[in-house]
């Protein structure tokens, strides 16, 4: 047997975990697809991939499905930096579209895809980083990269707008009454509550993480190289018209 190519036993939970990664992480490219089909149909294809929504989404699928094939060749998957990404996105995705944009659904809105992409995705990263926790600690100043997408995002947003003549949600439309200090205002708000979700994705990361067995793990795999501690002996590195 090649020594890079060693594979750990796989137990039963890893065998359901994995297998529960995959199917979520399918669900979620089939919601995304059925979206897509719909913004393609009304005109709306290119805008698709400017909501928040659907890139965290895509994100988080992709996260899912890495990390479940991962489990289910009984080896590391996803570093725990980008899980917590993931899962900081996704919580956003959600608690934004309930908290502001839920009362906005139309006509062109698909019931069942809309609940997928802002409330079982959501529930599925923030359950599978409870269940599955970090491996080792995450630095708070390392996960404040977790912060880059999120400003390069509304940049994008606030310059692309004004050429489009379209933002993909209200709180970044300076049409609205007070504009752009409405946006700014709301802008600084979506960003405290980033940074107090990622302080919190952290510290119950490392909390539960902390609980776990000191036994060589391949549930998931932790960026050794960025909080400073090293990798478990036997891992392997290989690793819309539309309501918003």
């Amino acid at each position: 047997m090649k020594a890079d190519r060693a594979v750990t036993a796989r137990p039963k939970s890893h065998v359901v975990a994995g297998a529960g990664r995959t199917a979520f992480g399918c669900l979620a490219l089939v919601a995304l697809a059925v979206g897509y089909d719909r913004d393609l149909h009304v005109g709306d294809a290119v805008n698709f991939f400017f909501y928040f929504t659907d890139l965290s989404n895509l994100f988080g699928a992709a996260v899912l499905l890495i990390g479940g094939r991962a489990l289910l060749q009984g080896r590391s998957g996803v570093p725990d930096l980008v899980r917590g990404a993931a899962v900081l996105y996704l919580v956003i995705t959600g608690l934004v579209y309930w908290t502001l944009l839920a009362g906005q659904a139309t006509a062109a809105t698909i019931t069942w895809q809309n609940d997928i992409v802002h409330g079982v995705m959501p529930c599925i990263l923030v359950l599978d980083w409870l269940l599955l926790p970090p491996t080792a600690r995450l630095r708070h100043a390392v996960a404040t990269r977790w912060l880059v997408f999120p400003l390069v995002y509304l940049a994008v947003s606030l310059v692309r707008g004004p050429i489009v003549t379209w933002w993909p949600y209200d709180f970044l439309d300076p049409r609205e009454p007070g504009g752009y200090l409405h946006v700014t205002t709301w802008s600084l708000i979506v960003l405290i509550v980033f940074v107090v979700f990622m302080l919190l994705t952290v510290l119950t990361g490392n909390q539960l993480g902390s609980r776990r067995s000191p036994s060589p793990d391949p549930l998931s795999s932790t960026d050794s190289a960025e909080d400073g501690s090293s990798p478990e002996p036997n891992s392997d590195r290989n690793f819309t018209t539309r309501s918003a």
